[in-house]
């Protein structure tokens, strides 16, 4: 007999882009219609680098989402990252982890890491005071394919990095690969990874479905079935090292639609609805609450949330836009809806 209802701990979301500005005050309430906390990426422009910078930015944040919604502010990592300003930082409680954005990898990356040993200091440190590593997996060698460039970034960065840090906690984020799925379940237990819907759905066949579909691109990019599978295989397993993530990442309709169109999937909407689907199609329905709301936190130290939420057996049409933003899955009916 199926489900016909699904009560869990209200999950939060370990990976978000929420901009600023107007799109800040836009894209926020949707993430915090869903999700009770949030790890937000500092990649602004400026990059979010300083105590200062972070509180600010968390104030803009709150205002936007409105009364029930902590973020969890994270630190821009660059070759000149501070041990000292990192450390407190984190125990003033003023940001929770620190970003490694390979520099060029990914949207307003360019200040990012050049070479990892230049932050091995901050590293240190992050190790010894207990602070989450948040890492952008790939490398940005011009040589290496972009299909590739994960599985690469395995072999040459972090696999050295967790040898050389066993005790530093990272999360490799926005899995794509088998490569990357086999990593984290075989390595010890500082290291666990989060999971896109996006990643969960679609192959690299998407980006070319009768046309360029810019809308389905991304950073890391959808890869090959295989790796899709192994994606979804690994989030489903109830292995504690995976969960929920959704790397909503929002761009304007223009900015999408261009001679050069933006990398990001705006999923914030509809992201739980998404992830209950994929759920239920692995027989994996019973795994969802760990996956979305018991994980992340024991992870990262943190309680899980007291409140719950209803998910319910209703189908619900995802639209074409909201508010110039075209949302993950835009267009298509899900079978489950989130109960207000």
């Amino acid at each position: 007999m199926a489900i016909e209802t699904l009560t869990i701990r209200r999950p939060d979301d370990w990976h978000v882009h929420l901009r600023d500005g107007e799109m800040l005050r836009w894209v926020a309430p949707y993430t915090a219609r869903q999700f009770a906390r949030a790890i937000v990426m500092p990649n602004l422009t400026p990059p979010v680098t300083s105590s200062a910078l972070v509180s600010s930015y968390r104030e803009r944040i709150v205002e936007a989402a409105g009364p029930g919604f902590t973020p969890l502010m994270t630190c821009y990592l660059t070759d000149e990252a501070e041990p000292d300003e990192l450390a407190h930082g984190f125990e003033e409680g003023i940001w929770v982890a620190a970003k490694l954005y390979p520099a060029g990898a990914t949207t307003n990356s360019a200040s990012g890491v050049t070479d990892v040993a230049n932050i091995y200091p901050a590293l240190e440190r992050m190790q010894r005071i207990g602070m989450v590593l948040c890492v952008h997996g790939e490398v940005t060698d011009p040589a290496v394919d972009v299909f590739d460039r994960e599985a690469v970034f395995i072999d040459r960065v972090l696999s050295p990095l967790t040898r050389d840090f066993p005790e530093l906690r990272v999360v490799l984020e926005h899995i794509t690969t088998r490569d990357a799925a086999e990593f984290v379940r075989d390595s010890g237990p500082n290291l666990a990874a989060t999971v896109t819907p996006q990643h969960l759905v679609i192959n690299r066949n998407a980006l070319f479905a009768g046309g360029l579909r810019p809308h389905a691109y991304c950073l890391p990019v959808a890869k090959r079935e295989e790796h899709r599978l192994a994606v979804r295989a690994a989030a489903t397993s109830g292995s504690p090292k995976f969960f929920l993530g959704t790397d909503s990442a929002p761009h304007e309709r223009h900015s999408k639609e261009s001679a050069c169109g933006c990398a990001g999937i705006f999923n914030a909407p509809y992201a739980l609805e998404v992830y209950a689907q994929v759920f239920e199609e692995h027989g994996a329905l019973d795994r969802f609450e760990a996956f979305a709301s018991l994980n992340g936190p024991a992870f990262y130290r943190l309680p899980p949330n007291e409140a719950t939420v209803t998910l319910e057996r209703r189908d619900v049409t995802v639209p074409e836009e909201v508010g110039g933003l075209v949302p993950f899955r835009a267009g298509e009916t899900l079978r489950w809806s989130l109960r207000a």
